[in-house]
This record gives structure tokens, sequence and C-alpha cells, in this order.
């Protein structure tokens, strides 16, 4: 395909993916209110734990600023199997007949990583919030802007989400061969360094016991990209092997008589 298709095929995807988190944008707005309460439920809880801690709005339009992010974070979670779809729709056409099933298999996976990683990023969130607001010394109180505590927690539930789906993007590129299994071994203490990274911020309370939890669903889902990775490369070798001494077999044998033709 020329590039000037693959970048209308992108467009078209980006558009596709546009429209369907605006529509689930609007959703989100009729579900701001339970949103924003569970997102506020920890520091209700430090409340009651002698801590006085609230949620702060200092500007009289920020409430509505508040509104439109949760209600985009709600719109990319609801309309994620529409644009992660449309990501392996613009990958498969580089793939052969038999690779787009497992393909879809592999989108069939996406939508349950991304809802799971950000479920995992609300789940780390109260304990999170205790460690901040215990450091908090007697007598003191806690106003935190709202401005800085919900794009915060946001951005890290959107990033739990994508770095569960990482692996599974990571066998698709490896799949129409932009990524070999080399590349990616030779590159392994960034992805330790990476997982370990993200489950040091994510559990920012420094204990390892909890860290050990959410970086352990990363590591296992990277090792098993890996192992698909490596077994993938070694039958496209074993084909490309087989194609080639089918040819040099062929080149030795000589033209065929035209009587055999």
């Amino acid at each position: 395909m020329p590039l000037r298709e693959h970048l209308a095929e992108l467009r078209n995807r980006i558009i596709k993916s546009g429209v369907a988190i605006a529509l689930g944008t609007v959703l989100g707005f009729f579900l701001y209110e339970p949103v924003m309460g569970a997102l506020a439920q920890p520091l209700k809880d430090a409340e009651q734990r002698g801590i006085l801690a609230s949620l702060n709005f200092d500007s009289v339009g920020q409430s509505f600023d508040i509104l439109l992010q949760v209600g985009l974070f709600i719109g990319v979670v609801v309309a994620s199997p529409v644009w992660l779809y449309q990501i392996w729709a613009f990958i498969m056409p580089g793939l052969k007949a038999q690779e787009k099933k497992y393909a879809i298999v592999f989108l069939s996976v996406s939508i349950p990583l991304f809802v799971g990683g950000v479920v995992i990023g609300y789940l780390v969130l109260p304990q999170a919030v205790q460690f901040f607001t215990a450091l908090i010394p007697d007598g003191g109180t806690n106003f935190i802007p709202a401005n800085v505590y919900i794009p915060f927690l946001l951005r890290l539930f959107l990033a739990f989400g994508a770095a569960l789906v990482l692996p599974v993007l990571m066998v698709g590129l490896n799949m129409i061969g932009m990524l070999p299994a080399r590349t990616i071994l030779n590159h392994w203490r960034i992805t330790v360094f990476l997982i370990s990274l993200i489950a040091a911020i994510a559990a920012p309370g420094g204990d390892a016991i909890t860290m050990f939890y959410l970086a352990a669903p990363l590591f296992t889902l990277f090792g098993v990209a890996i192992v698909l990775c490596v077994l993938n490369d070694r039958r496209r070798n074993r084909r490309r092997a087989s194609t080639e001494a089918d040819i040099e077999a062929e080149i030795a044998a000589g033209p065929k008589p035209l009587s055999e033709l």
C-alpha cells in the first residue's frame, strides 16, 4: 500500500476512535457523580483516621474542568473496544490470513487487559492516599487541589491499562516482522527497569509486597509475550529456510526439459 493510502487509513482509524471516545465522554458526564465519589473515597477514609483531608476546588470554573477530564477518562475506558479494534485493524492488513486469526484473539485479550489495568490502578489508589496522608504532622491539614489530585489519578489508571496492553501489542508487531524477538531480548534490562518503575510509582508507600503484587502481572505478561515472539521467529525462520532450500534444489536441478513441461 502506498504511503498516502497508509496515512489515509490511519486518519480514518483515528476519526473512528475519536467519535467513539466522544460518545463515551457524553456517557461519562452522566456517570460523573458516582465516579467522583469513588475517587474521593480514600480522602473520606483518611478523615475517619483523624486526618483532615479534603478535595479543594480553588476557582469557579475548576469543577467544570474536572467534569471534562473525568468524562473524557470514562469515554476512553468505555470506548476501549473500539479504539483497540482500530489499532489492530490498522495492523492486520499487513498480516497473512492465518496470522489474522491470531490478531482477533489478541484483540479479545487486549480489552479485558486494559480494563483490568485500570481496575488495578483503582485498587492501588487507597494505599497511595493512605501513605501520603500519613505523612501529615499532628494538627496539620491537607486541602488537596482537585486539578492536581484528579489528573494524577486518571493518568495513573490509564498508565496501568496501557502497560497491560503493551505485551499484546508487542506480539502483534513481532508477527508483522517489525519487532524481532532478538531485539526484545537485547533490551530486557530496559523492560525490567520500566516495569519496576511503574510498580514503584503506583505503590509510593515503599511497601515491597504491594510493589511485588503490581509488578508480578506485568512481568508475567511480558514473559509470555517474549516466549510467543521467540516461537514465532523460529517458525518464520524454519519456513524461510525451507523455502530457500526448495529454491536452491530447483536451481541445482537445472531447467526442466521441454518434454516435462
